[in-house]
């Protein structure tokens, strides 16, 4: 599933595209995707001008100029193209009046639009009760730890709950940690005020780079454009079992990258650098 720097990345696209931009026709090709779509969708989206996009977790936001929003989720598959034809599983599209063309792709069907009052966009059912932003300001290691105390539950799960911060996913969670040299199996509540500083500056550092890199094309992910994310070349754990760390030599001197399984998901790390 695309995490932060990926949407972060489909969102600038469609902001460079779409923004200040009338929309003269939008069809829907489905009434459902994961879940059912607005049958006013379209309705409410022709005439309107675009007026610009925010970002908010894993979920974009495109703020309209009648008061409205389209929340967009990308899910496991789904593609927001710019100016292509129109292809199989494209199950909305939007055309604006300078000839630009948006297609929302999704095979699996795993994504899904709706429709949300745009001064009320923190209400909506899926964005309310999100932590704060990994890139924001409410970010920090004095954050952490204080959502942290008392919990025996591994640090990777934590940062993987949408409650406790909002972005972060299984690959950007494994490269923090490696990072921060934080083991993603430890209890979140046996770790330091200074490692947990050093965690958030890892969780920082990581996204930054991810979304300077356009992202990490795994499976279905593409840039707005289609051009893969660049992203996945840099991983310094995540997808690398057996390998050496850069830390480490590896085997025989090590066992180098492992992968264990963590709440149905597989979680990269060196056992021999992170504590």
């Amino acid at each position: 599933m695309p995490e932060l720097p990926e949407v972060e990345t489909v969102m600038r696209g469609l902001d460079g595209h779409l923004t200040g931009r009338r929309i003269v026709r939008a069809t829907l090709r489905r009434a459902d995707i994961r879940w059912p779509v607005p049958p006013e969708l379209p309705r409410m989206l022709t005439g309107a001008t675009v007026r610009g996009f925010r970002r908010r977790g894993k979920f974009m936001l495109m703020r309209l100029d009648n008061g409205w929003s389209m929340l967009i989720h990308l899910g496991m598959s789904g593609r927001m193209l710019l100016d292509k034809p129109e292809s199989a599983h494209e199950h909305l599209t939007i055309e604006t009046e300078d000839g630009g063309r948006v297609g929302f792709v999704d095979p699996r069907r795993f994504g899904m639009l709706d429709l949300v009052c745009t001064a009320a966009e923190d209400n909506h059912r899926l964005l309310a009760g999100m932590g704060p932003e990994p890139l924001g300001n409410e970010f920090s290691g004095d954050y952490l730890a204080a959502i942290a105390k008392g919990r025996s539950a591994p640090i990777k799960a934590v940062l993987l709950d949408q409650r406790v911060v909002a972005g972060i996913g299984n690959i950007y969670a494994s490269e923090a940690l490696f990072r921060a040299g934080i083991s993603p199996l430890r209890a979140a509540g046996k770790i330091s005020r200074p490692r947990f500083e050093a965690l958030a500056q890892a969780v920082r550092a990581t996204l930054v780079e991810a979304i300077a890199a356009g992202g990490s094309s795994l499976r279905d992910y593409v840039q707005p454009s289609g051009e893969l994310g660049y992203f996945q070349h840099a991983w310094k754990v995540y997808g690398r079992e057996g390998e050496a760390c850069e830390r480490c030599p590896g085997p025989p001197a090590c066992e180098g990258i492992r992968r264990v399984v963590q709440s149905g998901r597989g979680t990269f790390y060196c056992a021999k650098t992170q504590r």
